[in-house]
């Protein structure tokens, strides 16, 4: 009887084991899976950017650029919630890459998400993990936006893309589509760069500048001071519940934005807005909620982390484009 127990209670022990084991492995085989799948689909969206079939291998190569620009940028703002949430003993997932299928004039991906396993303790540590992502982000796309602008091809680059613009004609069978401009594109853009700075219509022919821009919309859509965005994350730990009255603010003024966007399908008004913002908008009303929930915590932040929460606020104001992408009709 005894030598059966002994035995149950080893087949139980290794029951465990196994089942530890597994679990395990899944937290790292699913981000593992989805980081290569991201690969794969941001390479070949980089393709596609530089107006080549994306879909042949021999082209596959001229998406590295872009795709590993791109996973930098998304890696940099996720893993700094990550590190951030780990010191303070905040279990989480590793970052979850999310492909999206590649084509013309998509960027092969929807950005990238942390997920945390245990409730966050104090505002203390809710602003930490909010304000790490945001800023870990911004400098990585810094870094892409220096590098694209200091080395950016002849302006004859462009003719290689669109020999048309040699005969003085508009590229046949494309999209007119131009991305908005930023306080801080516009700055590094008219200092740094050395050499012809395509039109805000082209430079998505280019990948780091593409990147750049692409990593400065992901940055301000975060930092939104709404519900569970990072940047709803600061303002609450900032302001407690006052926070609800920002948000309410910011959600407002992206619905004004939609609208404003959405008249120019019937050709009034003159392109201000977009669209896609009234999207967002029911996002963060239906699924991320404009109330941040509450923190059983009073006390306040150091003066440290408020500066650095304006700093935050400085970061989104230089990132953020009230029209991002216009495509004219």
């Amino acid at each position: 009887m005894a030598d059966y127990s002994r035995v149950e209670s080893q087949l139980q022990s290794e029951n465990r084991r196994i089942a530890e084991s597994l679990r395990r492995q899944s937290r790292y085989l699913l981000p593992l899976l989805l980081f290569i799948l991201t690969f794969f689909t941001t390479t070949i969206a980089g393709v596609f950017w530089l107006n080549k079939d994306g879909y042949d291998l021999a082209n596959f190569e001229l998406g590295l650029p872009y795709s590993l620009s791109i996973l930098f940028v998304l890696a940099s703002h996720e893993f700094g919630h990550y590190f951030a949430a780990r010191y303070h003993k905040v279990q989480t997932t590793l970052p979850l890459f999310i492909p999206a299928p590649p084509g013309q004039l998509l960027f092969g991906t929807m950005g990238a998400v942390i997920r945390t396993r245990t409730p966050v303790p104090t505002r203390k540590a809710m602003f930490d993990i909010g304000v790490a992502g945001p800023i870990a982000g911004f400098v990585a796309t810094l870094i892409i936006l220096i590098i694209g602008l200091t080395n950016l091809p002849p302006q004859d680059y462009i003719y290689t893309i669109h020999p048309e613009y040699l005969l003085g004609m508009k590229p046949a069978g494309t999209i007119d589509m131009t991305f908005g401009n930023t306080l801080l594109y516009s700055l590094l853009s008219g200092t740094v760069a050395n050499g012809f700075v395509p039109p805000m219509n082209e430079i998505y022919h280019y990948p780091f500048l593409c990147v750049g821009w692409f990593g400065l919309f992901v940055t301000a859509m975060n930092l939104i001071p709404v519900g569970q965005l990072d940047g709803g994350h600061i303002a609450y730990a900032m302001l407690g519940n006052r926070h609800r009255f920002i948000a309410r603010f910011a959600f407002g003024f992206l619905l004004v934005l939609g609208l404003a966007g959405g008249l120019s399908y019937f050709r009034i008004g003159s392109g201000f807005g977009w669209v896609g913002w009234l999207l967002w908008a029911a996002i963060l009303y239906f699924i991320i909620k404009l109330d941040h929930p509450t923190i059983s915590d009073p006390e306040p932040l150091s003066p440290n982390r408020m500066m650095a929460g304006w700093i935050a606020l400085g970061i989104f104001v230089v990132s953020f484009t009230p029209t991002p992408i216009n495509i004219p009709f």
